[in-house]
């Protein structure tokens, strides 16, 4: 099992499955919601994430069209994406875990449209988009 949660501690999670993939994704919705040059996002089955604190603290925000990220209404931290069409799957911010997962980066997502200031220096698969 592993546990994460967000940067003021208020959101906790237990997560009682393994990861799926760490996809980091380069698009611009997903550098927005980061801060950063790209997200680290790994497919996690829906039921096995547990909140065991903060749950009130969980806000949605719809970013485009049936998709909803969820972050810490008090801190910002994003934990997980989810789409209603989708229900039985997350896609979990990996940034938020407590310790090492196990799993590795298997790839770039959405390169095309990658941040110019960001250059890739390792040898995983790019995708263009969304494959």
């Amino acid at each position: 099992m592993l546990s994460g949660g967000c940067l003021c501690g208020g959101v906790r999670y237990a997560l009682e499955d393994t990861l799926g993939p760490i996809e980091l994704c380069h698009c611009t919705q997903c550098r927005r919601a980061s801060g950063s040059a790209f997200a680290a996002n790994a497919t996690v089955a829906a039921c096995a994430l547990r909140l065991v604190a903060g749950a009130g603290l969980v806000t949605e925000y719809e970013s485009s069209p049936g998709k909803l990220r969820a972050f810490c209404g008090r801190c910002g931290s994003p934990l997980y994406a989810r789409r209603p069409a989708a229900p039985a799957e997350l896609r979990l911010r990996v940034g938020t875990l407590d310790d090492d997962p196990a799993a590795r980066p298997s790839g770039h997502w959405h390169v095309a449209t990658k941040a110019a200031w960001f250059t890739i220096t390792d040898d995983l698969p790019q995708h263009p988009d969304e494959a």
